[in-house]
């Protein structure tokens, strides 16, 4: 595939994305989150990297950057800037002793990032998505992230919640029982 099909395969891809993240940030109240989302992945170091390691739409093109570099710099810059990723809330703790750990996410951010998941499961998936991916892909994976227990509580329930009862119902839930305008405690 060539480096032209490349550009407008990876730019594809970040709107369908887009459109997917907007449409469940829409649904939760979300609106300037939907709207925001994932700006710096039109950023020279994020974009360009998309191109260059463009997998087809079947995959993040950072599993080719970290393949052919043994890292992804698009990806340390997304993490970096975009509150709904974990990432960007590990920290050190106040004893140095006890190393890195997840900080509470704003509940804003956890249904950000729930929503970007199941927007990057049905991206990837297209035609064989079912609400039953996102889940899946979180449990193969889950040993490996460092999320703070409320975090992941709350992600947690939401996953299981799309996987056993639905969108419908879940946004239901998000809109009418989470209060995405409060901070947790710190």
């Amino acid at each position: 595939m060539g480096l032209w099909n490349n550009f407008w395969g990876h730019l594809g891809t970040i709107l369908h994305h887009k459109k997917l993240v907007r449409r469940y940030c829409f649904r939760a109240g979300l609106y300037k989150q939907g709207i925001m989302h994932d700006w710096s992945k039109y950023s020279p170091v994020e974009f360009l990297a998309g191109v260059r390691n463009y997998q087809g739409g079947k995959k993040s093109p950072n599993f080719g950057e970290k393949k052919a570099k043994g890292y992804s710099s698009a990806w340390l810059h997304h993490k970096g800037r975009n509150r709904h990723h974990y990432e960007y809330w590990i920290d050190f703790t106040l004893k140095p002793e006890e190393g890195l750990q997840g900080m509470p996410m704003p509940t804003r951010y956890v249904i950000e990032m729930f929503c970007d998941r199941v927007a990057a499961s049905k991206n990837y998936n297209r035609d064989n998505y079912n609400d039953s991916f996102a889940l899946n892909y979180y449990e193969k994976n889950k040993q490996h992230y460092i999320l703070h227990k409320d975090t992941k509580k709350l992600l947690e329930y939401l996953l299981h919640m799309l996987a056993e009862e639905g969108e419908d119902k879940t946004f239901a839930y998000i809109r009418r029982e989470l209060d995405w305008k409060k901070s947790p405690k710190w």
